[in-house]
């Protein structure tokens, strides 16, 4: 009797950490799958503060405008300088717009980053259209690389019919980039080649 006891306690206990370890690898396993699927969706729809990527410009503008400011972090973990080259723009709503972010690796070895990127207030995520950016994929600068990277952007006219869009006056893109996972790719392309996401 006391050894089927044993066996029961010592068989519960195997089945705890069993249980325990699946949930651990499962949960690292979402944690990695949950941002890119979250960032794709976001993307898509628009919600959240989300841009939308856009491969047509539109065919006009009318005469509201909105100032768009920009917004620029790093991750701690990542040893880049990262800057607008300006910090705001007043632009017509479907009017074309192109601003330039510097960037510099300040370490002694080729970093890869990626940024993410947020719009405020939120309402305004679904009319901010990116032509090109910097931000649609990874990016690698060589030991103390220095890059301008372009954001080809504007906002689509049709936030006019948009009642939370009512009264904003302004917007702000945010970027910040976050170290990117895994070992550096020898041989890639530098910040202003390929890489920059440019369509």
């Amino acid at each position: 009797m006391e050894q089927q006891r044993g066996y029961s306690t010592q068989w519960r206990t195997w089945r705890t950490a069993i249980g325990l370890v699946a949930f651990t690898v499962g949960m690292l396993a979402l944690s990695f799958i949950a941002a890119p699927a979250y960032r794709a969706f976001c993307t898509a729809t628009g919600i959240a503060g989300a841009t939308k990527r856009a491969s047509v410009a539109p065919t006009e503008s009318i005469d509201r405008t909105i100032v768009v400011r920009f917004d620029s972090n790093t991750s701690p973990g990542l040893t880049w300088r990262f800057e607008p080259e300006v910090t705001k723009v007043k632009i017509r709503v479907g009017e074309v717009a192109t601003v330039y972010y510097r960037v510099e690796n300040l370490s002694d070895q080729e970093t890869r980053g990626l940024a993410s990127f947020n719009v405020s207030p939120g309402q305004a995520g679904p009319y901010f259209n990116k032509l090109a950016c910097f931000c649609f994929q990874e990016q690698t600068l060589g030991p103390h690389e220095k890059a301008e990277w372009p954001v080809v952007f504007f906002l689509d006219p049709k936030l006019q019919e948009e009642p939370l869009m009512d009264g904003v006056e302004e917007v702000t893109l945010s970027y910040t980039f976050f170290a990117a996972k895994g070992k550096t790719a020898q041989g890639g392309e530098g910040a202003q080649g390929k890489n920059v996401g440019l369509n």
